[in-house]
């Protein structure tokens, strides 16, 4: 009878951290808060779920040589799988709750004995391993690009950047309509609804990302997959699942079969969500096993149960074999001497690159970031965006500012307060330096220095009044300052404007003069990264008298 009930209390485990994921995520933004005040800052925490998953910590420790504020809370899911095995990727991990959800819907894929072949162990469940390697070994030579595959770094990037906005833009446009009614009833229904949405679920502006259509595509496709082959992203690549599966080796929890009451049914297989066999005849596989207890849940003879210090045939480790294992070492010890030989750091870096106030220098930075989105989705301007070729292969997907899309806050340090990794160093307004009364002794925070295209430059080129980036200009005392000048127009008459300039001292590549630049297609002024505080290479050099 208990063991019936722990596919439930599994169910309601899976339930429940999903939704407090979702929470964390969604309030991972500014939200209208009563009785506030005017500072920049969050509802709740939105680091937990990076802070218990040990795949980060053991990255971030082997990349940078060091375990950064709050990943030491990794061992709360370490210790328990030494006795418990891959509890975490059956009850808690909310990619492995939408695998499991998707995995189960109809499909004429897994019907009968195509369902019950699908959920027995493949050789091809080794291949997250053979990406754990690669990817701890790349971390030795430095580089965090295994943060592509952790699953809450997938998940954040595809809601966040991706799955979030588009909800947004649909309930929106949903509700539009109605608040513009012409029927008080409506109207009014429509208002409460926005106001009531706006506080718990929708984003109080409409973000919009660069590639967001692409990560969506690619998260959806992942879980479409899991209707032909159950749970494909947990079994054959996740890497944080790799890891708990080498950990739960030494397990003291598992799955004894007894032999006289199973007549071979194959119920246990047809709700097997990691391939571990707990059929009769054949070993256990105790590093695929996700404890999601559906075959003692489903055995009609009570022939399996779960029990601790068993003594019986198992498959205790990976099934990797020497070539794999070799292939693994091989890919994450030449990973990133390719990516950075050709791309991504020191003078091959895009100019246009420019990192969130508080980045470490650009070799630093990509040991640390875990390419999570977590930073993009919290800043208020939507002006993170996840690079491309910016920054070279290995820099995929981290973050970028786009001036023209949105400009950095002056006194909004939030991407610092999210990053969990410390790719992002936490600072403080003040430390950052550019609202007035907030800095410090020492030179603010520089994201890059703000350069004029006097060929485009309306004042400049065409005789046009245009001091806009000069009234946006947020720092004080303003780095984009006018002078007067005496210029002929078209016709022929003399006039007086002011023509503005960039005092290369003051500026902090914040991007609001580029934003607010009425040109449309390439504005006449734009920040590129020189100057930038975090790299002493990347400098306006000047003769000193």
């Amino acid at each position: 009878m208990v063991r019936s009930r722990l596919p439930l209390l599994r169910r309601i485990s899976q339930i429940f951290f999903l939704l407090l994921f979702l929470a964390l995520l969604i309030f991972t933004s500014l939200r209208p808060v009563p009785g506030a005040t005017s500072d920049i800052h969050l509802l709740a925490p939105v680091r937990l779920f990076f802070e218990l998953d040990p795949l980060v910590a053991v990255t971030n420790a082997l990349a940078s040589h060091a375990l950064y504020r709050g990943l030491l809370w990794s061992l709360i899911i370490l210790l328990p799988t030494l006795f418990l095995g891959r509890f975490f990727c059956g009850w808690i991990c909310p990619m492995g709750t939408l695998q499991h959800f998707v995995g189960n819907l109809p499909s004429e894929a897994k019907r009968g004995k195509q369902r019950i072949d699908s959920n027995r162990y493949k050789r091809w469940q080794t291949g997250k391993y053979v990406v754990l390697i690669a990817g701890l070994v790349a971390a030795c030579f430095g580089s965090a690009a295994i943060g592509w595959l952790d699953p809450f770094s997938l998940l954040v990037r595809s809601f966040g950047l991706s799955l979030l906005p588009a909800f947004n833009f649909a309930v929106r446009a949903v509700l539009s309509p109605l608040e513009h009614s012409h029927v008080a009833a409506i109207k009014a229904t429509g208002e409460i609804l926005h106001s009531i949405l706006l506080f718990f679920v929708l984003d109080f502006r409409q973000p919009h990302f660069a590639q967001g259509l692409i990560l969506g595509v690619l998260f959806l496709a992942i879980l479409v997959a899991s209707l032909r082959i159950t749970r494909l992203w947990c079994r054959a690549i996740c890497p944080l699942g790799a890891l708990l599966g080498a950990v739960s080796r030494w397990s003291v929890l598992g799955l004894h079969k007894d032999p006289a009451a199973c007549d071979k049914c194959n119920r246990c297989l047809l709700s097997c969500q990691g391939g571990d066999d707990p059929i009769g005849g054949f070993p256990w596989r105790k590093s695929e096993c996700l404890m999601c207890m559906n075959c003692i849940g489903s055995c009609p003879h009570d022939s399996l149960q779960f029990r601790f210090f068993r003594n019986e045939k198992e498959v205790a480790s990976p099934d990797l074999g020497r070539r794999r294992t070799i292939a693994g070492l091989a890919a994450g010890a030449a990973v990133v001497p390719l990516f950075r030989a050709n791309t991504g750091l020191g003078k091959s870096r895009n100019e246009r690159l420019l990192r969130p106030p508080g980045a470490l220098d650009e070799e630093d930075f990509l040991s640390r970031c875990i390419r999570c989105g977590e930073c993009m989705k919290v800043c208020p301007n939507t002006a993170l965006h996840p690079t491309l070729d910016q920054a070279g292969l290995e820099g995929l997907w981290t973050p970028t500012l786009v001036p023209r899309i949105g400009y950095c806050e002056p006194s909004c340090v939030l991407c610092s307060e999210v990053c969990p990794t410390g790719a992002i160093w936490q600072i403080t307004p003040k430390e950052k330096g550019w609202v007035e009364g907030l800095g410090t002794q020492s030179q603010p925070v520089r994201l890059g220095t703000a350069f004029y295209d006097r060929g485009r430059c309306l004042p400049w080129a065409m005789a046009t009044d245009c001091i806009v980036c000069e009234e946006w200009c947020p720092v004080s005392p303003k780095a984009i300052y006018v002078q007067e000048a005496q210029v002929i127009d078209a016709a022929g008459n003399a006039k007086t404007l002011k023509q503005p300039r960039v005092d290369p001292s003051r500026c902090v590549g914040c991007g609001a003069c580029e934003f607010a630049c009425p040109l449309q297609e390439h504005p006449a002024v734009y920040v590129t990264s020189i100057g930038e505080s975090r790299s002493p290479s990347s400098q306006i050099l000047l003769n000193r008298k």
